[in-house]
């Protein structure tokens, strides 16, 4: 008998630690780290020709998963970032071209769900370091007139009338984030302050000269500064937080995400000691260096505090490479920042939004995956939302399709289409193969302002990205079908206000003439 209980009590312990085993996971710490201006071909996993050579971000790409057809929803920073953060097509809101300065206001919406809020409501710690760049509701001096937020939301107001004293109106910690510290927009863009939480650190004190005179790679516009910033110095603050971040929370029984945009290799591009002069190229490509150097302390942070295993680490870039790297010097060396594709930052074509995107997860994703599905930053918030249990509403993430499927490599992704945005607004769609631009010949200038269109520009513009990957022939005249249904694609997903699933919702107007053209003959 008494054999009997025992054997009974070994079976019991080994049933419970079964049951244990199997159980399921902790939810994962979740990082995503935004890189500001880089070009899919400055990563070397990316571009066997590169001449910048990026070990740790390589390594990184090596032990998780590697997207290469991975695309931004505009080619520009602030229109990305809002994508990211919300799911959500930028476009849809007033902010139909270009991008917010450090002294515009908030671009997203009190009553519009964040990933931030979605994991915060699930249990994590938030938080946002680095730059911002999405607006903020300053506070005004005494007797300033009010600024009216949202409604004229690329407008700057008066910089001099910032209080700085007090705490913003509506930044980060508004949006679902329990900490921040950042800079309010890129790096060349004042005011010249960081901000921890909802307040500056320290009041600027003095003007920043605008700075064009040095060198072609370092200038930046004329604004306020506080004693403690220093441009060279930003980049490795902002590791540095981050690194802290992770340290101070790893051991916490909640998990933490931490939403972190780089301000580089962005203009101005300072790069420091040891890296000034690495890369015997330029001061950018010693830039993406010093990037990739500064990513690795990051990555021996996780791993050194246990925590690597069940760690989402995500890199990828808001668009392509800028001009300001200077790509005559990088092609002189034999290194191309757009890889095999046409187009820069700002563009619709490919290098303007097509960018490298890691992942690595190793309790989930198989090390030296590699993943050819087309994919956008906007499916962000839904891949978390599927890791965490979170059932999205009609009017959340209507542009947001998870990836689980593809990081777990189980299930199907259920991303169709995508819509491509550029600096001046104009539209693209791409659906499998085929790549259709819309209206290039639209006549908006840089800034987004009205002006004469391109006649040497046709309407439409049709590429097939399997045999022209270097979109340089025009097939809109030879498959006409193809294009009637990309466009009609197009129209539909703008005008539902979601490409998802559910429930139409409302867009900020779009005044677009060929879009307000295609909805009348509707």
């Amino acid at each position: 008998m008494k054999n009997l209980l025992c054997l009974l009590l070994v079976l019991i312990a080994f049933s419970a630690t079964g049951q244990q085993a199997t159980a399921p996971q902790r939810k994962p710490n979740i990082i995503y780290i935004l890189a500001d201006d880089l070009g899919i071909g400055d990563l070397s996993i990316y571009n066997e020709h590169s001449k910048i050579i990026t070990p740790n971000l390589d390594k990184m790409g090596a032990e998780g998963m590697k997207f290469n057809d991975f695309h931004t929803s505009s080619s520009v920073c602030t229109p990305t970032r809002y994508g990211i953060i919300t799911g959500r097509y930028n476009w849809r809101t007033p902010l139909k071209n270009f991008v917010l300065w450090g002294n515009s206001p908030m671009l997203i919406r009190e009553d519009r769900l964040t990933v931030a809020d979605l994991l915060k409501e699930k249990g994590y710690k938030t938080a946002s370091i680095g730059k911002w760049h999405l607006g903020l509701n300053w506070s005004m001096k005494e007797g300033s007139q009010e600024y009216e937020y949202y409604s004229k939301i690329t407008d700057r107001f008066d910089a001099s009338a910032i209080d700085y004293s007090q705490p913003l109106k509506k930044g980060a910690l508004d949006l679902g984030f329990d900490y921040s510290y950042m800079i309010s927009a890129s790096l060349n863009m004042p005011p010249y302050v960081y901000l921890e939480n909802d307040r500056v650190v320290m009041q600027p004190s003095g003007i920043s000269e605008q700075k064009s005179s040095v060198n072609k790679y370092s200038h930046w516009i004329k604004g306020d500064i506080s004693e403690d910033f220093v441009h060279e110095e930003v980049l490795p603050v902002l590791v540095d937080k981050t690194n802290d971040f992770i340290r101070k929370n790893a051991s916490a029984v909640d998990p933490f995400f931490i939403y972190l945009p780089l301000p580089a290799p962005h203009n101005p591009i300072v790069p420091i000691t040891p890296w000034k002069g690495s890369s015997n190229i330029n001061p950018y490509a010693d830039f993406v260096v010093m990037i990739d150097d500064l990513m690795g302390e990051i990555f021996k942070t996780i791993q050194e505090a246990g925590i690597e295993d069940n760690t989402m680490v995500i890199f990828t870039s808001d668009n392509g490479c800028a001009s300001t790297a200077d790509f005559a010097v990088l092609k002189s060396k034999g290194h191309n920042p757009s890889y095999i594709y046409s187009g820069a930052k700002g563009s619709y074509l490919e290098g303007g939004h097509r960018v490298p995107f890691l992942v690595k997860w190793p309790e989930v994703i198989q090390a030296n995956s590699i993943s050819d599905a087309t994919v956008c930053t906007t499916d962000f918030m839904a891949t978390v939302a599927e890791i965490v249990g979170y059932e999205l509403l009609d009017n959340e993430a209507e542009d947001s399709f998870s990836m689980l499927p593809l990081l777990t490599q189980e299930g199907d992704f259920e991303r169709k289409s995508t819509i491509h945005h550029s600096k001046t607004g104009i539209f693209a769609i791409r659906k499998g193969d085929w790549k259709l631009i819309v209206a290039p010949n639209s006549g908006v200038n840089a800034a987004g302002k009205p002006e004469p269109a391109n006649p040497e520009l046709p309407d439409l513009i049709l590429y097939n990205l399997k045999t022209d990957i270097a979109e340089k022939s025009n097939v809109a005249g030879e498959y006409p079908e193809v294009v009637a249904e990309l466009k009609q694609v197009l129209i539909r997903e703008i005008k539902a206000g979601r490409s998802t699933p559910g429930e139409e919702q409302s867009n900020d107007p779009i005044t677009t003439p060929w879009v307000q053209a295609a909805f009348t003959n509707e």
